[in-house]
């Protein structure tokens, strides 16, 4: 079935006038395209918004969580703790459903997909922390030892994708690619999962193809080809848009969106993300790589203080967002388990209060530092750097604006590159244990993996250990309450704002807007 525009309408571009084309939308064929590319086709590689979106159409995991939060079955049918011991999960799998190559979906997979994804190079290790081992009773049932209760495990799950364990041996892919370290392996551009689409074609940064797997154990889905391009200039996205060139656009600028509402032929859907945008810095080292000045002014509290009194959340908002951000100081979105109002208050900016506590400091003549930040990853992430440079400035800190791809900038963050950055996270799990696992925790083990700030309290860490296994809930809460006292206190992070979403599309495709932003193409319908 096609679907026809019932007339071509001329709309403005930059001042520029394009047509937008009267071409056909095919019900078979999705063009996506979004800001940026997966950064790897491994699995358990990079823990990373655009990647697991991908890679989510080609591999499956055991649970997936619908658009509402709740968690829905996937490659698991059930899961429940063993009645006889309170420290083991059981997992019973779906029958009948076969990886793209063919081979048999089975309980081996599953525990050498959770083998591979503990390992040091995986950047997933961090959601299995607790894990002791996994084996596979029959061929359709998994039990996964927890080193304490673990009620809370399977909200762990959702990005957590199943391999062919039978494909990884045979390609020498037993392990996760190093991404970090700039390592070439087999999974970095092949891949072998049971998801709804198999890789028909990758040319990374340019053009991906993925076409419907007619032997997947769901409904097909109407969308059967998917074209999936990277177009990272904002005007050049949209334009491809408007053209007829592409029909679904993942990431609008915050700038063209009013202007894409009023364009007859286009529909733009809007909503809240699972996703916070903000500053750190290494606190936590005796010295820093790239300021003017000796020792760590970051480890001083007073210029954390005053940094945070520089930050002008709703200028950001109002200039650089275009009123398309929600701004807070508490580094978690407001639907996720421990955000707290008060925690998440702020007041107004106060340079003159902040160049008062730089004096105090002994920097009454300011410092310079570099300032790590993407300017492909985030909604106006190079912009919402600037704006911080220049409020900076105002209180003697003269920051270097160092804006470079996603790709360059996440290493840096993950070796302890960095001295100051800025960073986006989202929360999978929707608890605040994922934020304390990844970004507050000591880096030890399989926790701190992006815990850049190289912050380090050993009392918290112990309480941060201690969520995974307390089942008392209503103590657990009364613990993340604490840490995020404390995390507060101590201006571990300096928080802007959530992201708010928006997807543009060419009438007649339906696209709902994913808290996670990772829409399903599934998913998508057509009128």
């Amino acid at each position: 079935m096609t679907h026809l525009f019932k007339s071509t309408r001329t709309v403005l571009l930059g001042g520029a006038a394009l047509a937008l084309a009267a071409t056909a939308l095919n019900a078979e064929t999705l063009r996506w395209a979004r800001v940026a590319d997966a950064l790897t086709m491994d699995p358990h590689s990079q823990n990373e918004g655009p990647t697991s979106t991908f890679l989510h159409h080609v591999y499956e995991t055991l649970v997936s969580r619908e658009l509402d939060g709740s968690l829905a079955p996937r490659l698991a049918t059930d899961w429940m703790i063993d009645p006889e011991d309170p420290t083991v999960w059981i997992f019973e799998l779906r029958e009948g459903v076969t990886f793209h190559n063919g081979n048999a979906f089975t309980a081996e997979d599953v525990v050498f997909s959770l083998e591979r994804v503990r390992k040091e190079s995986s950047d997933f290790k961090g959601l299995h922390a607790n894990v002791v081992g996994a084996e596979a009773v029959d061929d359709y049932t998994v039990r996964v030892q927890m080193d304490g209760p673990s009620p809370l495990y399977p909200q762990n799950l959702t990005n957590f994708f199943i391999m062919d364990s039978d494909w990884a041996e045979e390609n020498g892919a037993e392990t996760p690619q190093d991404y970090a370290a700039g390592e070439e392996a087999f999974t970095v551009r092949n891949a072998m999962g049971t998801g709804p689409y198999q890789l028909a074609s990758r040319d990374p940064e340019v053009r991906s193809v993925l076409q419907h797997f007619e032997g997947h154990w769901d409904e097909t889905p109407e969308v059967t080809e998917i074209i999936y391009t990277p177009i990272t200039e904002d005007a050049t996205r949209i334009a491809a848009l408007l053209s007829g060139e592409v029909d679904f656009v993942q990431d609008v600028p915050v700038q063209d969106i009013a202007r894409l509402e009023q364009t007859e032929g286009i529909t733009v859907t809007t909503g809240p993300e699972n996703r916070t945008i903000f500053f750190a810095y290494d606190m936590g080292s005796e010295d820093l790589r790239s300021a003017s000045v000796e020792g760590n002014p970051f480890a001083d509290p007073l210029v954390r203080e005053a940094m945070h009194l520089a930050l002008d959340r709703d200028a950001i908002q109002q200039v650089v967002m275009r009123g398309q951000s929600v701004p807070g100081a508490q580094n978690v979105p407001p639907f996720v388990n421990g955000w707290d109002a008060e925690l998440d208050a702020y007041g107004p900016p106060d340079p003159e209060r902040a160049r008062e506590l730089m004096a105090e400091a002994g920097y009454a003549d300011g410092f310079s530092v570099d300032l790590n930040c993407p300017n492909d990853r985030y909604l106006n992430d190079e912009a919402i750097c600037q704006a911080f440079v220049g409020m900076l400035g105002q209180i003697g800190i003269d920051a270097n604006l160092v804006s470079q791809s996603r790709s360059l900038h996440f290493p840096l963050i993950q070796n302890d590159e960095s001295d100051f950055y800025l960073l986006g996270w989202g929360v999978p799990p929707f608890d605040s244990q994922y934020v304390f696992d990844f970004l507050v925790h000591s880096t030890e083990g399989a926790r701190g993996g992006w815990n850049g700030s190289n912050y380090s309290d050993p009392e918290l860490d112990a309480k941060i250990q201690s969520l995974a296994t307390e089942t008392d809930l209503e103590a657990r809460d009364a613990t993340i309450a604490e840490i995020w006292q404390q995390v507060q206190e101590d201006r571990v992070f300096l928080m802007v704002h959530n992201q708010v979403l928006a997807y543009a599309a060419r009438d007649g495709v339906n696209v709902d807007v994913d808290p996670e932003n990772q829409p399903s193409m599934t998913r998508v319908t057509f009128d």
